[in-house]
């Protein structure tokens, strides 16, 4: 663990770490969101007479909704979405997703957000996600831990996951960080391609079907397989946070 902790800091010409926030994912870290999306979105898909690929929606978890249906007609079509297809396309995939979604959190997500806390440590939230049945239950299931100031959603960014720009927003809402003040908390490809992008030190929680390999590939540093098992480990990587030195 040490060395992967130091391996970052030469890489990025940092020399230690400065650890003042935590920022996390959404989908399929604190929420266990991510069946219900990548069902409706691919009835949806499937209602438009167009093609989805196996996982396609666990690969594509991040991006905003305009880029998800975008690359959908670009390999059916070989054109981007209109307006007005976009529009009616995601209204639909989120009348299914508010159907078929249960609002469960993620086993153990309440417990890091608690601990982190404790810890003196901001929560940031940086999700593609723009489902207000989602945001807007936040402070019902984790009391007192993000606002509208430490958040960043679909709406404030042009450039969703797999761009950094959500992560360097989220540095700038943690307090006007550098890379070496927060880590990232992830599931998915392209926000840990994002996170990374960003120049932050990732960690991945595989809490969906796709095999570690590729969370790696995507650049996690450190792989969970629960959220659980992050909660059990993380004392001891903020530990190791704060004494790594170069």
């Amino acid at each position: 663990m040490k060395q992967i902790l130091t391996t970052y800091l030469q890489q990025h010409a940092f020399t230690h770490f400065d650890l003042k926030s935590v920022i996390f994912d959404m989908d399929g870290v604190l929420y266990d969101s991510m069946p219900a999306h990548d069902k409706s979105w691919r009835e949806t898909i499937e209602e438009f007479n167009l093609q989805h690929l196996p996982n396609e929606f666990y690969m594509q978890e991040g991006r905003i909704g305009k880029s998800t249906i975008d690359a959908i007609f670009q390999r059916n079509l070989h054109r981007n979405s209109t307006e007005e297809e976009e529009q009616k396309i995601y209204a639909r995939k989120t009348e299914l997703f508010q159907l078929y979604n249960s609002g469960a959190t993620i086993p153990g997500s309440k417990e890091v957000l608690d601990y982190v806390k404790k810890e003196g440590l901001t929560p940031v939230l940086v999700t593609g996600s723009g489902q207000p049945s989602l945001l807007n239950k936040l402070d019902t299931h984790f009391p007192g831990i993000f606002t509208t100031a430490t958040m960043v959603t679909a709406f404030d960014v042009v450039h969703g996951k797999p761009h950094p720009e959500p992560f360097l927003m989220g540095l700038q809402k943690g307090g006007n960080l550098m890379p070496n003040q927060a880590i990232v908390i992830e599931n998915a490809p392209l926000g840990i391609e994002a996170a990374v992008g960003a120049g932050i030190f990732t960690i991945a929680v595989n809490t969906g079907p796709l095999p570690d390999a590729i969370l790696r590939d995507a650049g996690a540093s450190l792989v969970f397989d629960s959220v659980i098992a992050l909660f059990e480990a993380l004392p001891g990587i903020l530990e190791l946070l704060r004494d790594t030195r170069i």
